[in-house]
């Protein structure tokens, strides 16, 4: 991929987010909400009542919250390059994403910067942008697209750069990083089980894990686009 070889590491940052129904369960909601999400659930899950489809509450940014927000950048420390990964994450999504926020005025605000995720432009970014809206908080640059060109748009999606133009399915995370041979993430919970592991375990370090181990294989996979080594564990710093 011609083009990537000539991106800016330091430039760069990784994130993926992990999210959560807004209420632990369906009958916590108010009557207004409880009517808006029966009118959803009747087109994403006929087979299931509205309380049972609650569980898919966390896909929808109208009806779920933002609770871990992991971030990975590339910094030079006069030696082999570094790979380093921050977490936002706990009960106030206000605070996170107020943090996370402020994160990307101060560091990736310029021209060359651009935010790397996997299915990013499908769930990630656009998620993101719309809860910073529900609280009041101010777009920063790179997650206000409105009446930009798509070049334009500073996002790589390693889902989008693996289809090669084909429109016609989903490549999860797992799957490309094994076929990749990449370590896979996947090695204790997956997407579907976060929303259980908040409201009935209450374990935000176990999801703060699992989310930045996703960060680090997108990392992974897009120095595998680029024709580059993999890192090496003695390159990766995994904080808090």
């Amino acid at each position: 991929m011609e083009f990537l070889k000539h991106l800016d590491l330091t430039k760069l940052l990784f994130l993926d987010i992990e999210t959560a129904p807004g209420k632990a369960a369906f009958g916590e909601l108010s009557d207004d909400w409880q009517k808006l999400w029966e009118l959803k659930a009747r087109h994403i899950a006929k087979d299931q009542t509205p309380e049972e489809a609650w569980e898919r509450a966390s896909i929808y940014s109208e009806f779920g919250k933002v609770i871990c927000i992991s971030a990975g950048y590339f910094a030079y420390a006069g030696g082999p390059i570094q790979f380093r990964v921050r977490s936002f994450f706990g009960h106030d999504e206000r605070e996170i994403l107020a943090a996370f926020a402020e994160l990307l005025r101060r560091h990736f605000s310029d021209r060359d910067a651009r935010l790397v995720a996997h299915n990013g432009k499908e769930f990630d970014f656009p998620y993101l942008g719309r809860r910073m809206l529900v609280h009041g908080i101010a777009l920063p640059p790179a997650l206000d697209l409105a009446g930009k060109k798509p070049w334009e748009v500073p996002h790589l999606d390693t889902m989008e750069l693996w289809k090669f133009g084909d429109y016609k399915s989903y490549t999860s995370l797992n799957l490309l990083a094994h076929t990749l041979g990449v370590p896979t993430p996947k090695d204790d919970i997956d997407g579907s089980q976060v929303g259980r592991v908040y409201w009935v375990e209450n374990d935000l370090e176990r999801i703060r894990v699992y989310c930045q181990k996703d960060v680090l294989t997108v990392a992974q996979i897009l120095l595998r686009y680029m024709g580059k080594p993999l890192l090496e564990y003695d390159q990766i710093h995994l904080g808090v």
